[in-house]
């Protein structure tokens, strides 16, 4: 969040560059805005003494997409993939999806991704993958990190031999047909055809791990910037720290997919503020809503906003069960209904993992002469619910 009396400065891609900071001259202050010897300045508030120096800003909404739009482009790719009728079209759509996984996590140019030699541009065993061409005598070739579960999958993907076209050539494919399945792909989840494009898509990873705190030179690195800008003038990393850094934020952010149990992330849909309590609720990547009443100090200090990213979490005592087959009708916000997926009994409790309709595991731990009452079994259909009062924010 940037400090209220600074105007934010978009550095994001234009024509293929990341933009420094502009110098503005500054304007003459009028009597009214200049401060007096016996003025202090205000204190500035938790989320701005939280903020790291960079001055930083989105592009407008509509020319980026943020985290839950993102999950969710992902998601339609790999169910259209799966979804292929034949084994030629499987092949096809395989190799489509490999090329935005790298672009969606990579920040790769389509020709980049297009242009990858899995034989020589994957380190699997240190998750990197490397981008950019060798110039003459000069190398333009970048690594970049990967989270290590998605670099599992990029392995077993590469190695399916009905995927390999030759050595070089495995991920070449024409680049006005990935542009279409791109721009089908985010219609077919709701998001505007031109957000669908490769580079929007490479733009939107440069914001996102931005807004992850990713030190501006890691971002400029990432994306293949040689221009840096006033803003990365303030701080120094070397390659390696940059690396490491890069290495423990992308991993963070993609177990969000993984779906620790009792855990939600998505976006703030609205925010709803009393005298003392406030009510948030949040659209997960699933599109489920949670609800959550917080204090009002909680949300300045949180810095919470309609569209914010965040994670919400609930423990186990708080969840309860209910094996009503039909609409759940209960005092508590939240509401899912899922399947038994595993059962753990003991002498005083017994733990129930429940999986919801967009596979996030709900863990709930009920005594066991609930448990007996209950008469659950693996594969029952059942109701998780637990009060707004149970659910804590989590801010990034």
């Amino acid at each position: 969040m940037c400090p209220t009396n600074v105007k934010p400065i978009v550095g994001m891609e234009r024509n293929g560059t990341l933009q420094g900071q502009r110098s503005h001259r500054r304007k003459p202050m009028k009597k009214s805005d200049q401060t007096t010897d016996s003025q202090s300045p205000r204190p500035l508030s938790a989320p701005e003494r939280n903020y790291h120096g960079r001055i930083f800003s989105t592009p407008e909404k509509d020319k980026y997409l943020d985290s839950v739009q993102l999950d969710r482009l992902e998601k339609s790719f790999r169910e259209w993939t799966e979804a292929a009728p034949r084994p030629d079209v499987l092949r096809s759509r395989r190799r489509i999806l490999l090329i935005f996984l790298i672009i969606r996590y990579a920040g790769a140019k389509l020709h980049e991704a297009a242009n990858l030699d899995p034989g020589r541009d994957f380190e699997f065993d240190k998750g990197f993958v490397i981008l950019g061409r060798a110039r003459g005598k000069s190398s333009h070739r970048r690594k970049v990190q990967l989270p290590e579960k998605l670099c599992h999958e990029i392995r077993s993907l590469i190695g399916d031999p009905s995927l390999n076209k030759g050595k070089q050539g495995m991920f070449q494919t024409d680049p006005g047909f990935v542009r279409r399945k791109f721009y089908e792909r985010a219609e077919a989840c709701g998001i505007p055809k031109q957000l669908g494009a490769p580079e929007v898509l490479r733009k939107s990873r440069a914001v996102e791990l931005m807004q992850s705190n990713l030190p501006l030179p890691a971002v400029q690195m990432l994306l293949g910037h040689s221009t840096p800008n006033l803003t990365s003038s303030f701080v120094s990393f070397s390659e390696e720290e940059i690396q490491q850094v890069t290495r423990l934020i992308v991993e963070k952010e993609f177990s969000r997919k993984t779906s620790a149990r009792n855990s939600f992330f998505g976006s703030i849909r609205t925010i709803e503020q009393g005298d003392i309590q406030t009510r948030v609720e949040i659209v997960t990547l699933g599109g489920h809503v949670v609800t959550t009443v917080i204090t009002n100090d909680s949300v300045q200090r949180l810095g919470l906003k309609p569209g914010k990213t965040i994670a919400a979490e609930v423990k186990a005592p708080w969840v309860m069960l209910s094996k009503n087959d039909h609409s759940l009708e209960c005092s508590a916000d939240n509401r899912f209904k899922g399947t038994v997926d595993k059962i753990t009994r003991g002498a005083i409790n017994t733990e129930y993992v429940v999986r919801i309709a967009d596979g996030t595991e709900v863990c709930a731990i009920v005594t066991s002469d609930s448990s007996r009452r209950l008469g659950l079994a693996e594969g029952d259909e059942t109701w998780v619910f637990f009060s707004s009062y149970s659910v804590v924010l989590m801010s990034e």
